[in-house]
Parts: structure tokens; sequence; C-alpha cells
């Protein structure tokens, strides 16, 4: 079997050196890696058993072309709780590299890529896995190889948007052992009629999830203290809220639920890509940066609601406090001087990348056509309307995740036991145009809130335990969110005193992953991965 690394359009890099060292030569220790002694567990079924592997062989063929042969040991399914509600979502696919390009490789002290396939909130579950990257949505069945996309995924997302397997495939090639975990998700029912996957089931599995891999230190191969989370979209959102609450004691009550691990949840980075967060602010956000933008059908959404939803925003970003990236020149960011920041700190560096990348020849081509930019030879500068210009049209209505009508992936998101969906802002269910007898949010919606949302335990409440390095990418040209919701969490992240890896692709869409050997270098950086001796 052989699996390829989507290389993007104008954009030739490869695992990189570091990293590409590592794929041929070893797997490196680091001054804090694990020890190798073996941690206790609090319940005999959470104990991983390190001969329960089959031995796989693949081909990866890198960013730049290069294919690499991959001898792999694979756990399929491991049951990560004591008391599952669902096995078939609460369980993880474990995949350590013992060789590659004919070199043996020892993963031992390898960091770990904790890679989930949550797309729009839905489950996914790595139980019909046939190899490093099978993980599916909704208890579907695709294998490592096979091909599914949603419109406008750039290829590298799934039916449901979550992440596609570029980044487990460039990291096994890279000697890092690649860990997925399935999550519970919106939408399962039980033989009762009963939801039990909504808010906060994805979050309270990941953790658990996490906790097993830590409470098996010496035992699973890789150095647990070394765990980096990756998801797109959705998935995005919950890697961010993974790595912002680190070992935060509101979940406890859910995860003893479970039988979840006696071991820490924290994280050492995040991986995100469009993550689709902060959703009780999300409407505004949005309104805010593609409010003027026509849906595809050429027409408006209610300006009178976006209004109220964009002077919501206002006050929300005032209360923030952030700053702009150091060497922006931005001080506190507000909704007077957000569309600025954005083009200066990232737009315009986008566009500027994007061009010099270009032949001459292709570049007099994308100006012609794209007149709302200009082009000095060095740098792009252009306008935030040319700019909303350019995009086009607007993905979602309005408002865009808690709908007047419920119909929004979001609103089944929050639902109960026994309420498919439910309105999580104030505003929506003032607004609610489905015949609910109250208009006010559900008394349990405030700390579903808490629980979901990566801003809470980075401003209101924050985290000493949080993830300290931010990997975070997001397609200039993704209407499935706000531009504002990737860039509050990278400049709070950055205010708090963290290293923050936080770009826009130009001309890319939802999903996009332009430079996923970049991403496997970052990891060997932060995580002070080195070449090791060769075993």
């Amino acid at each position: 079997m052989k699996h390829r690394a989507i290389k993007r359009r104008n954009v030739v890099i490869g695992i990189g050196a570091t990293a590409g060292v590592a794929a041929v030569g070893g797997i490196a220790l680091n001054a804090n890696a694990s020890t190798g002694n073996v941690s206790g567990s609090s319940d005999a079924s959470l104990v991983f058993d390190p001969a329960a592997y089959t031995e796989l062989t693949t081909t990866v063929t890198d960013t730049e072309g290069t294919e690499h042969a991959v001898t792999y040991h694979f756990w399929k399914a491991i049951t990560y709780v004591s008391k599952p509600v669902d096995a078939t979502y609460q369980s993880l696919n474990v995949s350590v590299p013992v060789e590659i390009d004919g070199t043996a490789v020892d993963a031992s002290n390898a960091p770990i890529l904790f890679a989930n396939s949550v797309g729009g909130y839905m489950p996914s579950s790595v139980a019909d896995a046939t190899g490093v990257g099978g993980a599916s949505m909704g208890g579907g069945a695709p294998t490592a190889s096979a091909s599914v996309s949603a419109p406008g995924a750039n290829g590298n997302t799934n039916a449901t948007g979550g992440a596609m397997n570029t980044n487990q495939l460039l990291a096994l090639a890279a000697g890092y052992v690649v860990v997925e975990p399935g999550a519970r998700g919106r939408g399962l029912k039980n033989s009762d009629g009963e939801y039990y996957g909504s808010a906060p089931a994805v979050i309270v599995d990941l953790k658990a999830a996490v906790r097993y891999v830590r409470s098996n230190k010496g035992r699973i191969p890789g150095n647990v203290d070394r765990i980096v989370s990756a998801g797109t979209s959705a998935g995005g959102a919950v890697s961010t809220l993974l790595g912002a609450s680190g070992d935060s004691p509101i979940y406890d009550k859910h995860l003893k639920e479970i039988g979840a691990a006696d071991a820490s949840d924290a994280i050492f980075a995040v991986g995100a890509w469009c993550p689709i967060t902060d959703l009780e602010h999300a409407d505004g956000a949005y309104e805010w940066n593609w409010g003027t933008n026509a849906l595809s059908t050429g027409k408006q959404v209610d300006q009178t609601v976006s209004k109220d939803l964009r002077s919501q925003f206002a006050e929300y970003q005032a209360k923030l406090r952030l700053r702009g990236l150091k060497g922006s020149g931005f001080g506190t960011l507000t909704a007077r001087n957000y569309d600025e920041y954005l083009l200066k700190q990232y737009m315009e560096p986008s566009a500027t990348t994007y061009l010099a990348a270009l032949s001459d020849s292709d570049r007099e081509t994308y100006l012609a056509k794209n007149t709302f930019l200009t082009w000095d030879g060095e740098k792009a500068t252009f306008t935030w309307d040319g700019f909303l210009t350019h995009v086009g049209a607007r993905k979602k209505t309005v408002p865009a995740f808690d709908a007047f009508d419920l119909s929004a992936g979001e609103n089944n998101e929050f639902g109960s036991a026994t309420t498919a969906n439910r309105h999580f802002t104030a505003y929506g269910a003032r607004n609610d145009t489905t015949g609910l007898s109250t208009k006010r949010v559900e008394s349990d919606i405030p700390e579903l809130l808490n629980l979901m949302n990566p801003m809470y335990h980075l401003v209101e409440k924050v985290n000493g335990k949080r993830s300290r390095h931010w990997w975070i990418r997001l397609g200039t040209n993704d209407t499935d969110t706000s531009h504002v919701i990737s860039a509050n969490l990278a400049a709070r992240a950055e205010n708090l005193g963290d290293e923050v890896d936080h770009l826009y692709y130009w001309d890319e869409g939802h999903g996009a992953n332009t430079d996923p050997g970049d991403f496997i270098t970052w990891i060997a950086k932060v995580t002070g991965h080195k070449k090791a001796k060769k075993k």
C-alpha cells in the first residue's frame, strides 16, 4: 500500500532538515524525554499491551515527492476507558515506526502525534481502520487508502470536514509515534432514543485518550511528555481545547463517569487548522468578517440581524483586551482596527509569499485577473474591502452557528440527551423561530460553553497546565468561520507568553494544509527532537 502526502500548488516543502534526518537516521532523545520507567494504572483494563501489534509495511511519499518505505507496528482499536459508553468511538490506534528506508529506528522516546479526525463535531471511529491514517467519521469505514472529500476541502478534509491523513503519514515517515483517537460526537443515539455524543463528549473522550497514553508511560512507545495534537475544523477546535484545558478540574466528573485513567491529560503542543471554536461569540465574529458579503445565490443576509451581531462582536472584542502579535505594531485589538491588523499581520504577507513563489508569467496573469491587489515587486498590498470582494460569497447564512431555526450543526452539538438541537446563545434563543415555549437558553448551557471553549481556559480561568506551543493555520478564502477566531486564539496565547506559529494560506479554503512538511519539522523543533543513534 502506498500513501502520498498532499503537495499543494506552488509550495515545495519537504519533511525538513531535522525531521528528514530522523526519517533516515532514527529517533531522538532529548533533555526532557521520558525515562522509560513504567507508570502504574488504576485499572487493569487500561494497561497497554506492548506485544499486541500487527507489523505492517507501507510507502509514504513526502512533500518533495520522495518515497519512504516504512515498517511499523500497529495496535488497533484499544478501548481507552474502563467504562465506555460506546467502545466503537472510545478507542484509539497506535502506529510506531520500526524501520524506515531499510534503517531500524527506535521510537521509544519519539514525539507523539495525537491526530483526531473530528469534523463537524460528528463522531469519529478507528474501529475499521486497516492501518495508519484510517480513522473515519460517524462510524463509517474508509481505510487508510480511501479518498473522500468535502466541497471546497482542497483535498485535505474528509466528508464532514475532519482532517485526512497527511500529517499522520509524514509523522510516521519522520520516525514519530502516531496515536489516532476516536471520539463520540453529535447525533449518536442509544436504543432508548437518548443522545450520547453531544457536548462535552468529544473533548472528554479526547482527554481520556490522552490520559490512557500518559498512564502507560514506559509501555506505550513514544515520549508521553511530548504529545502534539492535530485537528481540522471542529477537530481543530477540540485540538486547541485539548491544549488550552490540560488538567482542568472542570472535566473531572465527566472523566470519572467513563472510567478514564488516573493520569494527566495535559499535552505539549497544539496543531490546529481552521478551528471552529469560541462558539458563543462565533456568530458576531462571522458577521464582522463576512456580514456584507452576499450568499452564493447573490442575496444578502438579513442586515438587521447581521448588524446586531456585529455590535455584539465589538463589545466582546473590547472586553478581551488582546494585543497584536509582537512586531505587528498593533496594541489592543478592537472591532475598529481588526481589519487593518488582519491585513498587515496575515493577509498581505500571505499574498506576498504566494506571488513571490510564482513564475513571472504566472504572476503577471494572476495580477491581471486580480486588480484589487498591488504588487511593487516585493510586497502585495490591498484594502480590506478589496479582499472581501476577492473572496466573494459567504458560505453561511445568519446567524451562522446558533441558527434561529435550530438547523446549524452547532445547535445539534449543544443538544441534550432528550433534545436533538438547542440554542446556546441568548440572541439565538430570543429570536427562535421554532415555537419554543421559552426564549432563554437552558440552565446547563453556560457550563457546557466553558467545557467547549479554549478561550475560557486562556482568558477567564488562565490555565497553568496549558500547552505552550501553538501551530495555527487558516485559508484566506475560508468562509466557514471568521478569520478573527484563530487570530484571537493566537494573540491570547502569545500575550500569555506562549510560542505561536500562525499564518494564513493565500487563496485556500476550508481545511487547507499547504505546509505539512513544515508542521512535522516544527514538532521536532518545539519538542527538542534530534537525530538519535541508529538502532
